[in-house]
């Protein structure tokens, strides 16, 4: 039985050493000619050379905002360097290092970007793909389809009045590479989230006026302590020089850098796999998180936020390819479609309007979960307990965070600082 594994970024790499391992025959198919995903660095913002959207986000100021004893996968930690807290060249290298480990760049096709997934007979998938260096589109059939493309390329870039008559620059962190376009200029950075944190920090020492515009009345200041950094509430509208804000505040702003996540898209989906998306909020209809239910011979890997991604995926492909080869029998079709029905009106009870949004309450849950329907091993009870350390350092004093460092001395007890 063969697999395409769409994207050869942290997800698609795993999904190629498991599938390998479950006994199948694998084809990445990579539209760069790297892998990494987000973690390559381009000096391109727009298009490549090809005319493809630029996939990665990443910029030259980037560390991981979470420490490496759980950026791992489970069963290959990360090694490198001596801090908790890695560059993204480091956590590149790693990359390099697990998939020279599995011997995974064989069955990548690089180059090669899919423009068409379609259901074919009972359960199979037609996979057009775009070899970009001879220009040709070739189609080839496969028993099972991983979707592993990320969900950090299409940013979600909010709509304000008088937006259009700005005259000051605006743009997407998705675009943001290095912060010497900050000198000198007045910054506004919207939102609240890791990136926007990062480019704060990027801006504070070379931007004559930084501010935050976010809409949480609960997220603590974390600039407080550096008088340069002003915080504001959400935008209501744009004039030619100046930012309004809803309690009637304006200020002057030369740049203005929307950190306001990124929009859930999977382009080369046709209508007829089954699959629609909603902007940031659901991919659906899926069975826990990840299998299609109206084709339960795709998955897509890798929609959750807010958890240990790397990880989150290992047990997200072990679970899937476990019903892909008949190891595990699926529920039947109305049995999974309650499921999701059900998950998403538990979510909105708490107002969670974000489907795939997991933290600290629902990851733990949703892998165990996992680890018992497919009857696989969860992930480490560590790996939690260090993740909830982290979000509790965060939510006091998450500019100090990345200068802490840990070490799991036993899998079942710890973390220690």
């Amino acid at each position: 039985m063969k697999v395409c594994v769409i994207g050869a970024g942290v997800g698609g790499l795993c999904a190629a050493r498991h599938s390998l391992e479950a006994g199948l025959e694998v084809v990445v198919f990579e539209k760069s000619d790297e892998i990494g995903g987000i973690w390559v660095y381009s000096e391109e913002t727009d298009k490549d050379i090809y005319d493809l959207d630029v996939h990665t986000s990443r910029y030259q100021s980037l560390t991981t905002n979470l420490p490496k004893e759980i950026m791992g996968f489970p069963d290959f930690p990360i090694t490198i360097g001596d801090k908790s807290f890695l560059t993204a060249d480091q956590i590149q290298r790693f990359n390099h290092t697990y998939a020279d480990y599995f011997d995974l760049k064989r069955h990548i096709k690089f180059l090669h970007c899919v423009v068409l997934v379609e259901p074919y007979a009972d359960t199979q998938w037609r996979i057009s793909t775009k070899d970009l260096v001879n220009n040709i589109v070739f189609t080839t059939t496969f028993d099972f389809v991983l979707v592993c493309n990320g969900i950090h390329q299409t940013p979600h870039i909010p709509i304000y009045p008088g937006q259009d008559r700005f005259h000051g620059k605006q743009l997407h962190s998705h675009k943001y590479r290095r912060k010497d376009i900050f000198h000198g200029e007045r910054v506004l950075i919207v939102g609240s989230g890791a990136s926007a944190v990062d480019l704060i920090s990027d801006a504070r020492n070379l931007a004559s006026y930084v501010a935050q515009s976010y809409r949480s009345n609960n997220t603590v200041d974390l600039f407080s302590s550096y008088n340069v950094v002003k915080r504001y509430p959400e935008i209501e509208q744009f004039t030619s020089e100046e930012v309004v804000f809803v309690d009637g505040r304006k200020e002057v702003f030369t740049i203005v850098v929307y950190c306001t996540g990124y929009r859930y898209n999977l382009p080369f989906l046709s209508a007829s796999c089954g699959v629609t998306t909603k902007g940031n909020q659901i991919v659906s209809p899926l069975w826990q998180h990840c299998i299609n239910i109206h084709r339960p011979t795709m998955a897509i890997i890798g929609l959750c936020q807010f958890v240990m991604s790397s990880q989150i995926m290992d047990i997200q492909i072990r679970f899937s390819l476990k019903f892909f080869t008949g190891v595990k029998s699926l529920p039947s079709h109305e049995e999974m479609l309650l499921s999701e029905a059900n998950e998403i009106s538990k979510r909105l009870r708490k107002g969670i309007k974000k489907t795939h949004f997991m933290g600290v309450p629902y990851m733990d849950q949703y892998q165990k979960e996992l680890a018992r329907l497919a009857e696989i091993k969860p992930l480490s009870p560590v790996s939690f307990r260090l993740f909830r350390h982290i979000v509790k350092i965060g939510e006091s004093d998450l500019l100090n965070l990345r200068n802490n460092n840990f070490k799991i001395v036993n899998k079942n007890k710890g973390p220690y600082v």
